[in-house]
């Protein structure tokens, strides 16, 4: 998305009226809001903050998270000896406050019609934005698994290991309780195709496994192919404990997700909509 659609008014757009606390919260004051969004009389916009503290409240959201009620002074007479001064109402707006205001103001002004339109594009912006978070985190779990389990089987060979295969199902038996051929079966997934069809959860559990039995492997300077195996076995099976004491998903039960070529394309589709 290279260019967005920021809502105009007689001051400034509604980025450029941000402000920040000292403790870097942003917020917007509704007066210059008002303005902004094709508002003149404060009578007629307090109406709008009302039906949107409605909708707030509708939404289980708390009005006082998103509607700060505070009051400034303002100069009535300038250049004089003594200026005169009043307070007014004001208000310190959220960024959800500031949708729920558009969204409730009067269609008919222009204003309120491109500060709609930003809104819709800036939520779909963030939707975007997480899905491709989503996406790269597990490209990047993915990415270390087949790394580390190359770096696993260079360790496995020095420990004495030649079946790789036994050596590999042993890992799965402890993780999952079961070999590659049921769980392949178990997940419905085709063969050699598991690790590809994980999700960031499961890759995540499968890169502690690989990590730890290299560590271990190393640790004990297992020269065994035997040892070697049950060391793997043994190392999956802890994981799995933890796993269930913690009250996790146990890893057999984590449904399968889209091909890691599929995600890889839609990164490439995704960061062509954000860039």
């Amino acid at each position: 998305m290279t260019q967005e659609i920021m809502p105009v008014g007689p001051a400034k757009d509604f980025e450029s009226i941000k402000k920040v606390t000292p403790e870097g919260v942003e917020y917007w004051e509704a007066r210059e809001l008002m303005s902004l969004l094709g508002y003149t009389d404060w009578k007629n916009f307090i109406k709008v903050i009302d039906r949107a503290q409605a909708a707030c409240t509708i939404s289980g959201q708390t009005n006082e998270d998103h509607f700060a009620g505070v009051g400034k002074m303002i100069i009535l007479a300038k250049n004089t000896p003594k200026q005169a001064e009043r307070k007014i109402d004001d208000f310190q707006l959220s960024r959800y406050a500031c949708y729920l205001i558009a969204q409730n103001g009067d269609p008919r002004k222009q204003e309120i019609a491109l500060a709609q339109t930003y809104f819709a594009i800036q939520t779909r912006y963030q939707e975007i934005a997480k899905q491709l978070e989503s996406a790269e985190k597990r490209l990047f779990i993915r990415g270390e698994v087949s790394s580390q389990n190359k770096r696993l089987f260079k360790t496995a060979r020095a420990s004495g290991v030649s079946n790789f295969g036994m050596f590999n199902n042993a890992g799965y038996v402890g993780l999952y309780g079961m070999g590659i051929t049921d769980l392949e079966a178990h997940k419905n997934v085709r063969k050699g195709e598991l690790l590809d069809r994980a999700g960031a959860t499961e890759l995540a559990a499968n890169l502690f496994r690989i990590t730890q039995t290299d560590e271990k492997l190393k640790l004990d300077r297992v020269d065994d192919e035997a040892r070697a195996t049950e060391t793997h076995r043994v190392v999956g099976e802890h994981v799995r404990d933890t796993i269930r004491k913690i009250g996790g998903t146990m890893p057999e039960h984590l449904p399968p997700e889209k091909h890691i070529k599929q995600v890889k394309k839609a990164v490439k589709k995704l960061r062509g909509k954000v860039d």
